[in-house]
């Protein structure tokens, strides 16, 4: 009885200290379990050479030095590099002059809603169901984009099955994707800068151009970090269309670093290597990443 009592005064003196604790517990169990152990075992499992279930040997740095030397991740570095600079490069300006033009007087306020809706409506859509109407709109012989091109005399042509076509094809596709939610983080940038620096700067008698580009762009660099670097990441990680679409084909025009990921660990049960990989990636999006807060740190110490 006495210790009963006992537990209970002392919860009672610390129910407000362990309570939070209690609260984060499964949080940080499921982290640990689901998040840092893989983390950490994929890291351990990149220096062994091995298949599947059987024994692993150590292999040093074996698997990474042999990335240099894979002509096929090697292409496969090339191909999702040409695909993040299409996303960084195309689809986020892109975006922003969306962003222009549904924040402006020329669309009326109650139909800024509904575009915006609208535009963000495919990046809540399933990767598969992106796929399946692209292979429809992109199809060689019964394609809708062929068929509006045979009426200008041109085509048809092979955007699924030409080495040529493929990635601009992804790129296509992403933009389709992604261009409504790109477009809603640059409105949220716009509705941040002040409308009395305009006014100010038309009373000085500059131009829309040139507020633009003295007033806008240089207050949207946080916002254009945060597109650009979201973008490199998401490129970095295009997966399911060229597994659905192509396998990565024609001839590995389509082979991504992800879908190579995939095949050496669930399909050739390569995980010391597939494990390599995925830490090259690491070191790829950060180093990039960096360069990136590097360059927009140059640019406003600039300005």
């Amino acid at each position: 009885m006495a210790a009963t009592t006992y537990h209970t005064s002392w919860w009672r003196r610390n129910e407000r200290k362990i309570a939070p604790y209690l609260f984060i517990a499964p949080f940080w169990i499921l982290f640990l379990v689901f998040g840092l152990y893989p983390i950490v075992y994929s890291l351990y499992l990149s220096f062994f050479k091995g298949f599947g279930f059987e024994e692993k040997t150590f292999f040093g740095l074996g698997n990474y030095i042999h990335l240099f030397q894979d002509e096929r991740y090697i292409k496969a570095v090339i191909n999702t590099t040409y695909f993040a600079a299409g996303s960084v490069f195309i689809l986020s300006p892109l975006a922003l002059i969306l962003a222009l033009v549904v924040n402006s007087r020329l669309v009326p306020g109650q139909l800024k809603s509904f575009y915006k809706a609208m535009l963000f409506f495919p990046v809540i859509t399933s990767a598969v169901v992106i796929a399946i109407i692209f292979a429809r709109v992109l199809d060689q012989q019964y394609g809708l984009l062929n068929a509006l091109l045979r009426w200008f005399g041109l085509g048809p042509y092979g955007w699924l099955t030409d080495p040529k076509f493929v990635m601009p094809s992804f790129i296509i596709m992403a933009i389709w994707t992604y261009l409504g939610i790109n477009m809603l983080y640059w409105i949220a940038g716009l509705t941040g800068i002040s409308r009395e620096l305009y006014e100010a700067a038309y009373t000085d008698g500059a131009n829309k151009w040139q507020a633009f580009w003295h007033i806008t762009l240089p207050l949207l660099r946080p916002v254009t970090l945060f597109v650009v670097i979201q973008a490199i990441v998401g490129s970095y990680n295009l997966f399911a269309q060229p597994l659905l679409l192509t396998n990565g084909g024609p001839s590995d025009a389509s082979l991504t670093i992800t879908l190579y990921l995939y095949n050496q660990g669930f399909v050739y049960f390569n995980v010391g290597y597939a494990s390599a990989i995925a830490y090259s990636m690491v070191v790829i999006l950060l180093i990039l990443s960096l360069l990136n807060i590097y360059l927009f740190r140059g640019y406003s110490t600039e300005a």
